[in-house]
């Protein structure tokens, strides 16, 4: 069991107290590798807090890579040695992001989401009624292998109506995040195969790729996104990009662009592309920006989904939209593959969407993140001659460039010094140096904050720095 000193007089939020405990446990030894920890019911109950407080505290641990939640088996410790990812020969002078040795007051991680405003109870008694309902019983046998129909029908319907995807249940496969996803993905491309990716980029993604053995060829950023005439120029036959919104720029690609690598895919019937609509449902200015699928005609675009940002970090239950050719590899050569999400967690997702809890969860949440930006847009207006700042228009974080001449690693070290987690451009490099335009530039999330610990964030960033 698990037995912090709460102070509930503390300006420190419980979650806060509970989740810092647990961290210093585990950065000190204290838990271990492989240790289970405490149900969320358990561990409420004894330390007779709300059991939303305790999901919080386990939310942000898993946000950071301190544990992990394994259906039906509970919460575990992850190995947070495993972080430090080898780096690729092709790139040594590649920093890479480690794990936490400091305990930070405030967390401005691009990784987070909002916990405190989720609908904790709605999704309870969704579970809650498949459970008590007799006629899910078959829920608890083994399922189809690209997920249960009713959830991708719900999925396909979704992304229809929001993303304007155009694809049919059957092309759809469910998995247990996107890590599992590319794994499949790749073995149905083929070990020829040598994926283009943007720079900076989604390193997670550069990292599986990589340590797969497979060729990936970075390819620079300019405005509109990857820059297609060095697309051209490299060996690639498979582009990675996140159109709709750039991860970590902040860049939504604009139509021309996008038809340009559309036909660049278009001239060779091994190419493709995959596109990651990482959080792309979180935009604040202008229409919504539709997927890229949506306007491809000659069935080139992967599509590739989440709905870890939208719900919960710990809701690993992602998705692949294949188009016909590879749905026919797949189909032939590798449908063996069991599923890995469980039916009664694609049935709960199921209900949460047709019911409207999902859309409903969104619409919320956009309103909340908007406000969250919009506050720390007014706080930083008075400071705009010393800043710039970028990629504020959608996603859950946005981009400050200081113009005084600071380093990068010297604006961190500040922040580290303030007990502020930031995050640096060049950890998300797949190909070094740090473009001139882009150095002392750090990203600053704001989505897993409360407003008010938003409010002291920003109150002690403004000290650090200006």
């Amino acid at each position: 069991m698990i037995t912090p000193i709460i102070d509930p007089a503390s300006k420190i939020p419980v979650y806060t107290q509970i989740y810092k405990y647990i961290k210093k446990e585990i950065e000190t030894g204290h838990l271990t590798f492989h240790d289970k920890l405490p149900s969320t019911r358990t561990l409420s109950a004894h330390l007779q807090v709300s059991r939303n407080t305790i999901d919080m505290a386990y939310g942000q641990l898993i946000d950071e890579g301190y544990i992990e939640a394994r259906p039906k088996r509970g919460f575990f410790v992850c190995d947070i040695s495993s972080n430090l990812m080898s780096i690729p020969a092709s790139i040594p002078e590649q920093p890479q992001p480690q794990a936490s040795t400091i305990t930070y007051d405030y967390e401005f991680s691009p990784y987070g989401v909002d916990l405190e405003n989720f609908p904790y109870g709605t999704w309870r008694k969704t579970m809650r009624d498949i459970l008590y309902d007799d006629r899910n019983t078959a829920l608890f046998e083994a399922g189809p292998r690209q997920g249960d129909m009713d959830f991708r029908q719900a999925i396909a319907d979704y992304l229809h109506q929001s993303r304007g995807v155009s694809c049919t249940p059957e092309q759809i496969i469910v998995g247990a995040g996107v890590d599992y996803l590319l794994l499949l993905l790749s073995q149905i491309l083929g070990r020829k195969t040598i994926f283009a990716m943007e720079n900076p980029s989604y390193m997670k993604a550069w990292r599986i790729l990589t340590h797969l053995d497979f060729q990936v060829v970075p390819v620079a950023l300019d405005k509109y996104g990857m820059d297609i005439n060095t697309l051209r120029e490299s060996p690639a036959n498979v582009a990675y990009i996140t159109p709709s919104h750039h991860f970590p720029m902040g860049i939504v690609m604009p139509i021309k662009r996008r038809q340009e690598i559309l036909a660049w895919a278009c001239e060779s019937d091994d190419r493709f592309i995959i596109e990651d609509d990482y959080d792309s449902e979180f935009r604040y200015k202008g229409r919504p920006i539709p997927s890229l699928q949506g306007i491809d005609t000659h069935q080139k675009v992967i599509y590739l989904g989440t709905f870890s940002k939208a719900i919960a970090p710990s809701m690993r239950i992602s998705y692949l939209v294949l188009p016909p050719a590879l749905l026919k590899i797949y189909r032939q050569e590798y449908s063996f593959y069991s599923n890995t999400v469980p039916r009664t967690e694609q049935k709960q997702m199921t209900e949460f969407i047709r019911q409207g809890h999902f859309q409903r969860h969104l619409n919320r949440m956009r309103n909340i993140y908007k406000s969250k930006r919009d506050y720390i847009l007014k706080v930083l207006e008075p400071y705009s001659p010393q800043i710039q700042i970028s990629g504020e228009n959608s996603g859950l974080h946005l981009l400050i460039r200081f113009k005084d001449g600071r380093s990068e690693e010297e604006l961190l070290a500040q922040a580290e010094k303030n007990r502020l987690h930031l995050f640096g451009i060049s950890q998300y490099m797949t190909q070094m140096p740090v473009p001139k335009h882009l150095t002392s530039t750090i990203i600053l999330g704001y989505a897993s904050l409360t407003f008010r610990q938003l409010q002291q964030g920003m109150e002690h960033f403004i000290q650090c720095y200006f």
